[in-house]
């Protein structure tokens, strides 16, 4: 079973994980210290066999722990903070039980990715997690490129040390004036949530931040998608719809790839091409 752990306050943790880590054959953890101490502050005394389970050894040892849950043994994946598997180590042992037909899990509780965007005063109807950025600036800022036309609210993982940086690539790549929100130290005692724009959070990030940190941006405006595409006009749309009807695509479709380029009901560019465009001949 996968089973989240507290981000900082061990007052999070629920009935259930304090049952699953005294009664578990195996407890697999991120850090084996940790989880000890976890459990020494909730008053549990791990009685099965803990096991470390971090990125380095995970495949192989996600072996171990499917075969252990097939012969009958109860085995809890935990990491320092937050669900397994979710920008932590899990997902291949998940898979792998999956694959042989081992029942999964799921102890719910703490989640960095939710809490940030609670409380990020971003939209939250839509969303989408995109983990760390590439470490590389070449990398990181093609990723970005990709993301420019993203309507979703994204939510980011961030190390301290690289929260400047990664801000500011975020602002050269989707506007200076995109809304976001930095939660750090998310339920401890020092939690702080910074709203501005990427520029403004980029000059603020510049004079050093600590602790863990999650990152929340705003997705792209229709403005922002069109613009991008180069789909800002009806004018615009027209062209690109002919140009696809030169490609031997059906007006129909291609009113569909315009739409969708340029973040805009299909109704829309088909009134635009009705209205404007010259009859096929």
């Amino acid at each position: 079973m996968l089973a989240a752990t507290p981000l900082g306050n061990v007052e999070d943790a629920s009935p259930r994980l304090r049952v699953a880590l005294a009664d578990s054959d195996v407890v697999a953890a991120e850090d084996t210290r940790r989880v000890r101490r976890l459990a020494s502050d909730l008053g549990v005394v791990i009685a099965g066999r803990v096991v470390s389970f971090y990125d380095a050894v995970e495949r192989e040892r996600a072996e171990e722990l499917v075969s252990a849950a097939a012969e009958g043994g109860v085995v809890l994946i935990v990491t320092d903070a937050g669900m397994p598997s979710v920008s932590d180590p899990g997902f291949r042992a998940v898979a792998l039980a999956v694959e042989r037909d081992v029942p999964v899990t799921v102890l719910p509780g703490p989640s960095a990715v939710l809490s940030a965007l609670a409380v990020s005063g971003l939209p939250v109807d839509r969303f989408c997690f995109e983990g760390f950025l590439p470490r590389k600036g070449g990398e990181r800022a093609r990723r970005i490129a990709e993301l420019a036309t993203e309507p979703r609210t994204m939510v980011f993982f961030e190390a301290p040390h690289r929260l400047a940086a990664t801000v500011g690539a975020l602002a050269d790549g989707l506007g200076a004036d995109r809304p976001a929100a930095v939660c750090r130290e998310l339920t401890k005692t020092y939690e702080e949530v910074r709203r501005g724009s990427l520029a403004e959070l980029a000059r603020w990030a510049g004079e050093g931040v600590r602790g863990e940190i999650t990152l929340v941006v705003a997705g792209a405006s229709e403005e922002e998608r069109r613009a991008a595409t180069g789909l800002l006009t009806e004018s615009d749309w027209i062209t690109a719809v002919s140009a696809l009807e030169a490609e031997d695509r059906s007006r129909r479709d291609a009113i569909a790839e315009v739409a969708r380029r340029a973040g805009v009901p299909k109704r829309r560019v088909y009134d635009a091409v009705v209205k404007g465009a010259a009859p096929r001949q």
